[in-house]
């Protein structure tokens, strides 16, 4: 992306709009937590509140039943069960952060040792459109994502800053690297651990949670220090967002 653009964008501040989804079914099958949340309010609708542990967790027949039911991207159950014997809520990432989501969007309470589903819920629980976008606001622009952080770390930026870089530079294919040179320019590092650190900040704020919520595809090639992943934009990225910088979009080219 040119400098120009970078400093055009530098600490602008500004609520990040979100225009009307006009496929819900389309919405649902690209966002693992449009879905789960979908597939969590029915199961409460249909068998009843959900039991919690002491602590506040999920209980477990609820971990196994989310774990086959939401079939979440790269949280198989194959791969849970290969280092869990048992699965609890914590050994399911996504279902801890969709249980909290649930409870900052007030979809959903605890109350009597049960996640209960609350009138709002009820009332979205049929509309995809308007359930997305209430999750998308929530989990995008409201969630501290540092919970989630092993290090607490924190990218540079803001999210203008960031879905505008993405914007660009998704176009066709984009991975963390490409991301990390073009929000934060190419610097001497004392070591690799940095870059490791700025990348894991990155996928945990950002990235992360525009995949989650459908507006990016993440693909996986190799394994283990080999694997690599790059980014794509979806049709909900393009029908949502109506960025600055649309203007420097090339488009793809179609044989």
């Amino acid at each position: 992306m040119p400098i120009s653009i970078r400093r055009a964008l530098r600490d602008k501040r500004r609520m990040i709009s979100l225009h009307p989804i006009t496929d819900p079914a389309g919405a649902v099958r690209s966002s693992p937590m449009l879905r789960a949340v979908c597939l969590t309010l029915n199961y409460i609708a249909e068998h009843g509140p959900i039991g919690l542990t002491a602590t506040g967790a999920l209980k477990r027949y609820f971990v196994e039943w989310a774990v086959d039911a939401f079939a979440w991207p790269f949280y198989t159950a194959e791969d849970l069960y290969a280092v869990n014997k048992v699965l609890n809520e914590g050994d399911f990432p996504p279902l801890t952060m969709m249980h909290d989501l649930l409870l900052n969007a007030k979809l959903a309470r605890h109350r009597k040792g049960a996640l209960h589903i609350t009138r709002l819920a009820g009332k979205l629980r049929g509309d995809p459109s308007a359930l997305w976008a209430l999750l998308a606001q929530q989990f995008l622009f409201a969630t501290d994502h540092t919970d989630y952080t092993r290090f607490g770390d924190r990218p540079m930026g803001n999210w203008d800053i960031f879905l505008n870089v993405i914007n660009v530079e998704a176009q066709q294919a984009v991975s963390e690297e490409r991301l990390c040179h073009v929000l934060y320019a190419p610097r001497k590092a004392d070591g690799r651990h940095d870059d490791i650190r700025m990348k894991a900040a990155l996928f945990i704020h950002v990235l992360r949670p525009l995949c989650w919520m459908g507006l990016l595809e993440e693909v996986r090639s190799g394994a283990g220090f080999k694997r690599e992943e790059h980014y794509f934009k979806t049709e909900i990225w393009r029908e949502v967002f109506k960025l600055d910088t649309d203007i420097y979009l090339v488009p793809n080219t179609r044989h």
